[in-house]
């Protein structure tokens, strides 16, 4: 193994100690169009083996592919070494179609019996609710978690994309360790009410769509095609004019970055960073190079004066299209 490049910091007040930024692995499974299973298993270890601990999955991604493909990329690793991050709730149809969310106790006991023979592993360290299930109460999802807990199952409890008021409903039965959500340059929202509050309450944020799908970086140009199997393909930010509006954005944030001599991408993980130790950036890398260029932006140290170039350049409420459609948005309690 290499040495370490990455510091650790802990994930919230309750959580485990983890690397400066985390390796989220949806993309290794087809979201975003094909991937090579081989090539995704070097970059999970490129990245575990820079001191980024924290892997973050779905049992829904690529209906359980995702599980297996890490299971198998960390099993000869000692188990202590990894962090795992698994979301649940997210229901499949045979043929890709989504049937909503199920976070009944029963229901997240069995998601996690099977994400444990996917994954190989006999505990989680973290485990979500993916969304939040209008039909259940978050405080039996979250009190069924502990017991998980209590029996060993799990390490620690972990919400994503739910709001104020049940990130306060959820900390009054068990310690949260963190919040994972949106968080990126041109998608602020957590910060009028949401961030405030997780800080409040000693929880971590573990920040995705840092690099808004890659709309944040160097490898989207105008009049982008997406294949029917990635999911900008159905993206509002990704549409028609909407693209060509937030490609000025980019163009704005990419003279900065040639400033700086880095990348689009390294720049806005930069500048993610930059919010603050309880913040950390999962990113979606699912090839060694784009591991090692998203390794360039822990060097990158930004002042008041550059950040507030940076966010006068790229002004979040000049952002064309919703981070997700609209029947996906209607689904979030964080943007309620």
């Amino acid at each position: 193994m290499t040495e370490s490049k990455i510091t650790t910091v802990q994930l919230g007040s309750t959580g485990p100690t983890v690397g400066r930024i985390g390796l989220g692995a949806m993309g290794m499974s087809g979201m975003y169009g094909a991937a090579d299973d081989a090539e995704s298993a070097a970059t999970i270890h490129a990245a575990l083996d820079s001191g980024a601990n924290l892997v973050d999955t779905g049992d829904f991604y690529g209906a359980g592919h995702n599980e297996m493909l890490i299971g198998k990329a960390i099993a000869e690793r000692p188990r202590e070494d990894v962090v795992l991050s698994v979301k649940f709730g997210a229901l499949r149809g045979p043929g890709g179609s989504w049937g909503g969310t199920d976070n009944r106790p029963v229901a997240l006991r069995n998601f996690l019996t099977y994400t444990l023979q996917r994954l190989g592993v006999d505990y989680i360290d973290i485990y979500r609710p993916a969304r939040l299930d209008p039909a259940v109460p978050i405080e039996d999802t979250v009190g069924a978690i502990a017991e998980l807990v209590e029996a060993g199952y799990v390490r620690h409890i972990g919400l994503s994309e739910v709001g104020a008021d049940t990130i306060r409903r959820a900390a009054a039965v068990a310690p949260i360790a963190d919040l994972q959500i949106e968080y990126s340059l041109i998608s602020r929202g957590i910060e009028a009410e949401i961030l405030p509050l997780t800080r409040e309450l000693g929880i971590g944020i573990t920040a995705y769509g840092v690099l808004s799908r890659g709309l944040l970086s160097d490898t989207v140009r105008a009049g982008a095609r997406f294949g029917p199997d990635d999911f900008r393909a159905h993206s509002p930010r990704f549409q028609g004019e909407n693209l060509a509006r937030n490609l000025e954005l980019v163009d704005a944030l990419a003279k900065i970055a040639a400033h700086h001599n880095v990348s689009v991408a390294q720049l806005a993980i930069a500048w993610a960073l930059s919010r603050g130790s309880d913040i950390v950036p999962i990113l979606g890398a699912r090839r060694r190079d784009r591991w090692t260029e998203t390794l360039g932006a822990l060097d990158i140290r930004l002042d008041a004066e550059e950040l507030a170039t940076i966010e006068a350049a790229v002004p979040a409420d000049r952002v064309a299209g919703e981070r997700y459609a609209s029947a996906q948005m209607a689904l979030l309690d964080s943007e309620r």
